[in-house]
C-alpha cells in the first residue's frame, strides 16, 4: 500500500491523473497520461499513443508491489510467561529465520469508522519507523541441536515479538498503540492490515558500490524500473503505441484475488482505453506486448550447483531472460528476440535464466496475466541473492540498466 501510494505520488508530480473505476468515461485522446487504484495495493498507469490501441497495440510492463513477511493477526495482543508479544502470521514464502534478532517497525493500513451517523469507513495508511519489537532467537546454549538439526522454527509458538511487558500494558495494547499513532479513538479501528519489517535502513556496500542491500528488492526493484521507464518516457516524442505499466498485489500469494494479476483489473483497465468493446480489446491485445518484470536468481558463489550450466546470471550483468518449457515463464522466442533486440539497440546486456531440470521452478504474474490477455509476454528480471529474505541483495548498476531496457521496449514501435 506504500509502494502503491509512492508511485501515486510520483506520477501526480508529472502530470498524471487520478481516475476511479467507478467513473463513467475516461479520456483516451493520444497523450492522455492517468492511473487507477484498485483496494490500495494495485496500480496500473497508462500514456495514450499517437495511435488508438487497435491499430497499434499496447506496451505493457507488469511487475508487483508486495513481498513476504509477518503481518499481525486479528487479534494481535497476546502474553506469555510476563510478557507482552505480538501474535503474527506469515505472508507468502518467508525465509522466516532472517526475521530473528531484527529491530522491527510495524507499517501497512488501517480502516477508520468516521463521523457520526451513518457508517461511513476511511483508510488511512500507517508507518512507525522506530524500533518496535524483535522476536528474539533462544541461546545455543539451550539449543544445542542447532548446530546438527538446523534452525526450527514452529510459526505459531517461535514467532511472535516481544515488544513490552504485559502487566504494563492494557487489555488490548495493540488496537491502543494504533489508535495514539493515528490519532484516533481505539473505538474507531475496524480493521487493520498491518506488517512487521525491518528498520534498518538500505546501504550500498562492496569495494566499488556494487551492491545493494535492502528489503523487499523483490519486487519493488522492478517496481521502480517500470515507473522510472514511463516516467522518463514522457516529454520525448509520442509512440505510435500506448504504454501501460501495471503493478499488482499478491503475487506472492498466487495472484488470484481481486487486485492480483489474476483478477480482473488489467482487463478492465485495457478493455476502457479500447473504448469498451471485447472485439477491439482483443485486436489490441493481438498487436501488445507485455514485459513481465520480477526479480530472478542470480548465481550464488557458495552455491553455484544449484544452477544450470550456461545459466548464471551475474549481478551488475544487466536484465535477465526467464524461460521455462512448461510455461512458468512466459517467454518464448518472439518475445524474447524483441527484448533482446532492443537491448542490443540500447547497448544494455542481456542474460539467460533457465532453472535446472531436477529443481521445481517459481513462476510469475506471467503467464497468469499473458493468458487473460492474449498478449505475447517475456519474463525478465535482475539477478539477485537472499531471495525472499528479510533484507536483500542485488547489484547497483542493474536498477538503471532494466529501467532503460523497459523504457525502449515501451517505444519499440514495430509488430509481430
Amino acid at each position: 500500500w506504500h509502494a502503491v501510494a509512492e508511485a501515486a505520488a510520483r506520477l501526480d508530480a508529472r502530470g498524471w491523473v487520478r481516475v476511479e473505476e467507478t467513473d463513467a468515461a475516461w479520456t483516451v485522446e493520444p497523450g492522455a497520461r492517468a492511473y487507477a487504484i484498485r483496494e490500495g495495493g494495485s496500480i496500473v498507469a497508462w500514456r495514450m499513443g499517437r495511435r488508438a490501441p487497435v491499430e497499434s497495440g499496447f506496451r505493457v510492463v507488469g511487475a508487483h508491489t508486495d513481498s513476504p513477511n509477518l503481518r499481525l493477526k486479528s487479534h494481535a495482543s497476546a502474553h506469555a510467561e510476563g510478557y507482552a508479544l505480538l501474535a503474527v502470521q506469515t505472508y507468502g514464502g518467508v525465509l522466516v529465520h532472517t526475521w530473528f534478532d531484527r529491530d522491527l517497525g510495524l507499517a501497512g493500513r488501517v480502516t477508520l469508522r468516521v463521523g457520526d451517523g451513518p457508517l461511513r469507513v476511511e483508510t488511512r495508511l500507517l508507518r512507525v519507523g522506530r524500533p518496535l519489537c524483535r522476536i528474539p532467537n533462544l541461546a545455543i546454549h539451550l539449543n544445542r541441536e542447532v548446530k546438527t538439526s538446523g534452525f526450527q522454527v514452529n510459526h505459531q509458538s517461535h514467532l511472535p515479538a516481544v515488544w513490552g511487558f504485559h502487566s504494563e500494558l492494557g487489555k488490548d495494547p495493540v488496537r491502543a498503540f494504533v489508535a495514539k499513532e493515528l490519532g484516533v479513538a481505539p473505538e474507531q479501528i475496524l480493521g487493520w492490515d498491518l506488517c512487521l519489517y525491518d528498520v534498518q535502513p538500505p546501504a550500498v556496500s562492496g569495494l566499488n558500490d556494487d551492491f545493494i542491500h535492502a528489503p523487499r528488492l523483490d519486487n519493488l526493484a522492478c517496481s521502480h524500473a517500470a515507473l522510472r521507464a514511463l516516467l522518463d518516457s514522457d516529454g520525448g516524442a509520442l509512440p505510435d503505441s500506448s504504454s501501460v505499466v501495471a503493478l499488482f498485489d499478491h503475487e506472492e500469494i498466487g495472484s488470484r484475488t481481486t487486485r492480483g494479476a489474476a483478477g480482473s483489473f488489467t482487463r478492465d483497465v485495457l478493455r476502457r482505453l479500447v473504448g469498451g468493446s471485447e472485439i477491439d480489446l482483443g485486436r489490441a491485445c493481438a498487436r501488445g506486448l507485455m514485459v513481465s518484470a520480477d526479480m530472478a536468481h542470480g548465481v550464488h558463489p557458495n552455491y553455484s550447483e544449484k544452477h544450470e550450466p550456461g545459466h548464471k546470471p551475474m549481478l551488475n550483468g544487466g536484465p535477465v531472460v526467464k524461460m521455462h518449457a512448461d510455461w512458468r515463464y512466459a517467454t518464448e522466442s518472439e518475445s524474447a528476440a524483441v527484448f533482446r533486440g532492443v537491448c542490443q539497440d540500447l547497448g544494455v546486456p542481456t542474460q539467460e535464466f533457465v532453472t535446472r531440470s531436477d529443481l521445481a521452478c517459481g513462476s510469475t504474474i506471467g503467464p497468469i496475466v499473458a493468458s487473460s490477455l492474449g498478449m505475447r509476454t517475456v519474463d525478465v528480471g535482475s539477478a539477485m541473492w537472499s531471495m525472499h529474505s528479510i533484507r536483500e541483495m542485488a547489484g547497483s548498476r542493474d536498477p538503471a540498466l532494466m529501467a532503460a531496457a523497459m523504457a525502449g521496449v515501451l517505444a519499440w514501435e514495430g509488430a509481430f
